[in-house]
């Protein structure tokens, strides 16, 4: 089953008096790039979270966030008092020379309380035991995100599927004027010798004939593109991450889209091509999201 790269995924673990969360979004990418912040993870760490996480998600683009929050109920946060008090006498001071109005000291502790500094908002970085409790609690979240990713997947191989199908649909459509358009390049070219009044050697003019329409002869590119499509449908029902190889079989399919427009010399087929090339266009969009 294969994967989308776009996801998203969430896990808690609560130890002692603390509730750490940690949260996963994923975009598609070329390679994995995880890009982990967080206040209270030390550098070895972060490293080893990456490093991890790098293996279970692949590839993607991937925004990792670890927050760590106090439980209610429990010790407040430290007050820098001296700081607090400093901006409370200041704030007085300027209130009484500007004549303001004395009665709002709810609002200055208030103000003064949001002031980072007065806050104590030290780093509280993970030791070794809530270490597991984070560890865990992101594999639980890359998890999360796995599960995401296959939902996904699935409605993107089955759009996948339908547009190769329609692909081989068009072939088909575009190969039922196969007749009609040698017949009418036969005739385009007896048309013009009459117009020039050339009365040519019958044997040589079959020779050539046969030699110009095998230059249009289309079988080639239609077996292989079928061929293409085949072996995409297969590599993404059988690989678990076929997102690169599915994007390269599909340039082959272009190749051979391609040849069979310029070789169709005929209006109607070369509509099919188009309808074709628009069906392709579609899946190159959408394979830049498979993992």
């Amino acid at each position: 089953m294969i994967q989308s790269m776009t996801g998203y995924g969430k896990a808690e673990r609560v130890l002692g008096n603390r509730k750490y969360t940690v949260e996963m979004r994923a975009l598609n990418g070329k390679g994995c790039d995880i890009n982990v912040k967080s206040q209270i993870l030390p550098k070895d760490k972060d490293l080893e979270l990456r490093q991890t996480l790098a293996r279970i998600l692949y590839r993607g683009s991937v925004e990792v966030s670890v927050v760590s929050e106090q439980q209610e109920g429990v010790e407040p946060k430290e007050i820098n008092a001296e700081l607090f008090s400093a901006y409370y006498h200041k704030i007085e001071s300027l209130l009484r020379e500007a004549g303001g109005d004395m009665s709002t000291q709810g609002n200055i502790v208030s103000a003064i309380l949001k002031i980072p500094e007065v806050m104590d908002n030290r780093k509280e970085e993970v030791g070794a035991d809530e270490w597991e409790a984070v560890s865990a609690c992101a594999a639980e979240a890359a998890s999360a995100l796995t599960a995401f990713r296959l939902k996904e997947g699935k409605a993107l191989r089955e759009d996948l599927r339908t547009r190769v199908e329609t692909i081989c649909r068009y072939l088909d459509e575009a190969l039922a004027y196969e007749p009609e358009r040698v017949k009418a390049v036969r005739e385009r070219i007896l048309a013009r010798m009459d117009e020039l009044s050339l009365t040519p050697d019958c044997q040589r003019f079959e020779q050539e004939m046969i030699y110009y329409i095998e230059k249009l002869d289309i079988n080639e590119e239609q077996v292989r593109l079928r061929q293409h499509c085949a072996y995409f449908t297969e590599t993404m029902d059988n690989e678990e991450y076929p997102g690169r190889k599915l994007s390269f079989i599909a340039q082959e399919m272009g190749r051979e889209i391609n040849t069979l427009g310029s070789k169709s010399n005929h209006a109607l087929m070369q509509k099919s091509v188009v309808k074709m090339k628009d069906e392709l266009e579609k899946i190159k969009e959408q394979v830049l999201n498979v993992l």
